[in-house]
């Protein structure tokens, strides 16, 4: 099974821009849609941002639409999150997450692992 590990989280303020790296481990990373996702504190899990095996189809949330962009490399087996314009609603916890290819990559159910998280926080 894949192995997932999240970095690039921070302390931002309101406008600025990060980038959120994924490496996978332990398996073949094409075999997998990948996505993004966030945890606010008292909110339940959310969808940000997901993308197909091949790179080929993305999905976003709306409240990110046309601010963050999600990617992939497969030869480095690595997916990123770029966020631009961020805001003080964007703070959480962004998960990274797999979900083998043949199940719906645009829903959280289909996402069977997940990393660690990193920490964003955006200031106002």
């Amino acid at each position: 099974q894949v192995h997932l590990v999240e970095s690039g989280g921070g302390l931002v303020r309101a406008g600025d821009s990060l980038r959120l790296s994924c490496a996978a481990s332990g398996d073949i990373f094409s075999r997998y849609h990948m996505g993004w996702f966030r945890q606010a504190p008292g909110k339940e899990r959310e969808l940000t941002a997901t993308i197909t095996w091949s790179g080929g189809s993305t999905y976003y949330a709306d409240s990110v639409k046309g601010r963050f962009t999600i990617s992939r490399d497969n030869a480095k087996d690595t997916v990123y999150l770029q966020m631009n314009s961020l805001k003080t609603e964007d703070t959480a916890v962004y998960y990274c997450a797999a979900s083998r290819v043949g199940y719906s990559y645009n829903l959280i159910n289909s996402y069977d692992f997940w990393g660690q998280g990193t920490q964003v926080t955006v200031s106002s």
